[in-house]
């Protein structure tokens, strides 16, 4: 029989042949001890496998450029996608515990077949045109700084209709689809459904209409049924923060930093189920208070430069650059240009959790 020593930790057994017999039943019967794991079970805070991370925009396009050279695309590859590996959660291609994110290339006159998935996805734009994503029969013209959406189980591929390759990173939950085991895949045609090249979608004229919602459809829907968040519409939204802060009402975040929020129209949430999706934009010189948050998120530079400090160290950012913020990491920004970003993170799990938590210093 054991019994607690009382030299150092009280709740530590001393060691005997009785005790290394019971380990030992322990694994053999596929059991742990809540006593041995505690530290790792119930942190006293988040303690993210994942680490904070940098990939620079320039060094991704050259290794996607030679994929587009060297790798086809079509049917059994089905995207020419580089995921970016979290450095803290190999050998998986994850950002985050909950978040997938790729720069996908697709070359002139190219045509990704058409697949569906469980997982919801999304791409955003940072340069380039020339591509129709096809969303369930509908196409959707990609253009720079577009958020084009495509939630799960809904077919989709893509069309390249020029003579010029264009690259852009889309987002997903595959990680968290996979950890808890929903995943579903099926094969769609092998083009696309509808080849053609208008310049608005069916989906953005029956709904992106601000402040309009058809009669023809009056029910929530659990992704949003728009296709394509406009540039033009989100930059002046953000124009239009900052120009309210000049005249001394409110509108921004904090001081110089104008932020939005992409919506379903049918119920005010978010585009997708799991995912959320933000545009951020900072004056030049500002500085943001320091952040923790509990969950992730990836962010992208549409244009401007600047640097963010993720747990105290500085990385220098440019146009294209990305980030990971995982879990409960200190982070702040600061704009040396006009500073715009894109951000994406699992803020609508968290929160429909009732796991969500954020502090803010001021300094």
């Amino acid at each position: 029989m054991t019994t607690a020593s009382t030299d150092s930790d009280p709740t530590t057994p001393d060691p005997s042949p009785e005790l290394d017999r019971l380990y030992a039943d322990f694994d053999a019967n596929s059991a742990a001890p809540l006593w041995t794991q505690t530290s790792n079970l119930m942190p006293t805070a988040p303690a993210p496998s994942a680490v904070p991370h940098v990939w620079k925009w320039s060094a991704l396009l050259d290794i996607a450029k030679r994929a587009g050279d060297l790798v086809p695309v079509g049917r059994g590859g089905e995207r020419r996608a580089i995921g970016l590996a979290n450095p803290g959660l190999a050998p998986t291609a994850y950002a985050t515990p909950t978040l997938w994110c790729a720069i996908q290339w697709l070359g002139p006159q190219e045509t990704a077949p058409e697949h569906r998935h469980a997982q919801n996805a999304f791409r955003f734009v940072v340069e380039g045109e020339g591509v129709w994503t096809v969303v369930n029969g509908d196409p959707v013209a990609m253009r720079r700084g577009d958020l084009l959406i495509t939630p799960g189980w809904a077919f989709h591929g893509h069309h390249n209709k020029t003579d010029q390759p264009m690259a852009w990173i889309d987002g997903l939950d595959v990680p968290l689809a996979h950890d808890i085991d929903l995943g579903f895949f099926e094969f769609g045609s092998d083009r696309v459904t509808d080849e053609a090249t208008p310049k608005v979608s069916r989906s953005e004229r029956l709904w992106a209409h601000p402040g309009l919602t058809p009669l023809s459809s009056q029910q929530a829907q659990v992704a949003t049924p728009i296709a394509a968040y406009r540039w033009e519409h989100t930059d002046r939204a953000l124009t239009e923060q900052l120009e309210l802060e000049d005249e001394g009402h409110p509108g921004t975040v904090e001081p110089g930093h104008a932020a939005v929020k992409y919506t379903n129209p049918t119920d005010g949430g978010d585009v997708l189920p799991t995912i959320r999706c933000e545009f951020h934009r900072l004056r030049e010189g500002t500085t943001t208070a320091t952040r923790q948050e509990v969950g992730s998120s990836v962010w992208q530079v549409f244009e401007g430069s600047g640097t963010v400090a993720l747990d105290g160290k500085p990385r220098e950012l440019v146009k294209g650059d990305l980030f990971v913020l995982p879990s409960w990491v200190p982070w702040s920004l600061h704009a040396n240009t006009q500073f715009d970003l894109f951000r994406f993170s699992d803020a609508p799990v968290i929160e429909r959790l009732k796991f969500h938590r954020t502090l803010v210093t001021v300094t």
